[in-house]
């Protein structure tokens, strides 16, 4: 049975304080964190997003935990900005959610310092649409939704320059914004949270959507999305993450070898068929 704890923007005031009153102690030597971050036999507690995040940590905790000795337990999140400053704060021990340009551009904005410890798997971003079979089918006059987070947005206009829709800036990077969009093509653009994008499917003619909340929508990205990120290269693999000074903590440690296990390897492959896929051997750095 599930005992996960599920976090919503309802605890970020308490998030915020406990972030507060750590922070005179913390910020100015982020490696002072005590050694292991507690004693080996405490339970290790990872925020995580719902799908897939929290889905592979609880078949760790469930199938593989016990017999590596590591007490396991999974607090869902719903958004992307809760689990790092409660991991920031020791709230949790772990989160589990992101990848590495989200990760450089929130702890620049937020003075947080979570470090990335192992690639688990790469959750392809995905253009969809319910009012159009095709991306050819989209013309100008039209609405594409997209994330309005720094690097998820220019992610998706990536995405969809990739695919001739749009034309970048030459040389833009990651970090790329609507501003960088040289020939829109005639495209009206709407910028949501990303947890929010889904639902705004009915709304736009087309919307870019990450692959954990497209999952959550019961879509399929492998199926259902027009066009789909490539993953031979693609430097958004989501990881294992923790407060600096918390690498070695021997129960994170006992998780990077279950993360990338080949039981978990199969439990990806034979749960998402595509829609998600492992990371493993890639640096998280």
């Amino acid at each position: 049975m599930r005992k996960n704890i599920k976090f919503t923007a309802g605890v970020a005031a308490t998030a915020a304080l406990a972030l507060g009153l750590t922070a005179c102690g913390t910020s100015s030597d982020p490696s002072s964190t005590k050694d292991a971050a507690g004693s080996a036999d405490k339970p290790l507690v990872v925020a995580a997003s719902p799908t897939p995040h929290a889905d592979i940590l609880n078949f760790v905790k469930d199938k593989l935990a016990a017999k590596e000795g590591l007490k396991l337990e999974v607090k869902e999140f719903t958004d992307y900005v809760l689990p790092n400053t409660a991991t920031e704060s020791g709230q949790v021990d772990a989160n589990f959610f992101q990848h590495k340009p989200y990760l450089d551009d929130f702890n620049k904005k937020n003075n947080t310092h979570i470090v990335p410890v192992v690639n688990v798997h790469l959750e392809p971003l995905g253009l969809y649409s319910k009012k159009v079979k095709s991306v050819k089918d989209i013309k100008a006059g039209q609405t594409v939704a997209v994330p309005n987070d720094t690097t998820n947005e220019g992610r998706a206009l990536h995405l969809l320059a990739d695919n001739g829709l749009i034309t970048l800036k030459a040389g833009v990077g990651t970090d790329a914004k609507l501003s960088d969009i040289t020939d829109k093509k005639g495209l009206e653009f709407k910028e949501l949270e990303a947890a929010t994008v889904p639902r705004a499917l009915n709304d736009v003619d087309a919307a870019v959507i990450n692959g954990n909340y497209a999952i959550e929508a019961k879509l399929s990205p492998a199926n259902d999305a027009l066009v789909l990120e490539k993953a031979e290269g693609n430097p958004y693999a989501n990881f294992l993450a923790v407060k600096a000074g918390n690498e070695n903590d021997a129960r994170v440690q006992k998780l990077v070898k279950l993360l990338n296990s080949p039981e978990v390897k199969k439990y990806i492959e034979d749960t998402y068929k595509g829609s998600v896929v492992p990371a493993f051997g890639t640096p998280a750095k």
